[in-house]
């Protein structure tokens, strides 16, 4: 980085580094955390300021705060350990065989569905969708999506017995 870039990007912090330090300081709660998070993104951004300054580099350089706060979520979430003393011996029981078994046997019988009927499904139990959205998504009409629900649930019922003790209420099969 010539002296010019690096004076204005200098200035750049000095201007707006209070208000970043805040958004830092609400994503992360601690000082210490957000600052070093501060400084992770501050690095990157000098690396790349020939490009960010001709757009708008403190909308960019929040972005990259966020995203890179969320990369130390997923990377704490993947590294935590626990220290113990004594490792904990805990039974397995009844219920969490049975539990293993009826996932076992929905995995099994949804992959026999037919794609669409899986994509209904998904849609509709996994990512909570009402009927209008997923329509627009498959591209049919929301009583197609209704009646491909209620076809696929009836063939994983066929498909797997042992489903019976999941019951779906009737207003969410029509819905």
């Amino acid at each position: 980085m010539n002296a010019d870039l690096e004076r204005e990007f200098s200035e750049f912090v000095e201007a707006r580094s209070h208000a970043l330090f805040r958004t830092a300081l609400a994503l992360t709660g601690h000082r210490q955390q957000a600052e070093d998070l501060l400084q992770t993104v501050l690095a990157r951004g000098a690396r790349h300021w020939t490009r960010i300054r001709t757009g708008t580099p403190e909308a960019y350089l929040r972005t990259a705060l966020y995203r890179e706060q969320v990369s130390w979520w997923r990377s704490l979430r993947r590294r935590r350990e626990v220290s113990a003393a004594q490792v904990p011996e805990v039974a397995a029981t009844a219920d969490d065989t049975a539990t293993v078994d009826l996932h076992l046997a929905l995995r099994q019988a949804l992959a026999h569905l037919a794609p669409k009927h899986r994509a209904v499904l998904v849609l509709r139990y996994f990512e909570d969708r009402p009927d209008s959205e997923i329509a627009e998504i498959l591209h049919c009409t929301e009583s197609t999506v209704r009646s491909q629900a209620a076809r696929a649930l009836a063939r994983l019922r066929d498909l797997c017995p042992k489903l019976e003790i999941l019951t779906i209420p009737k207003e969410a099969v029509g819905r």
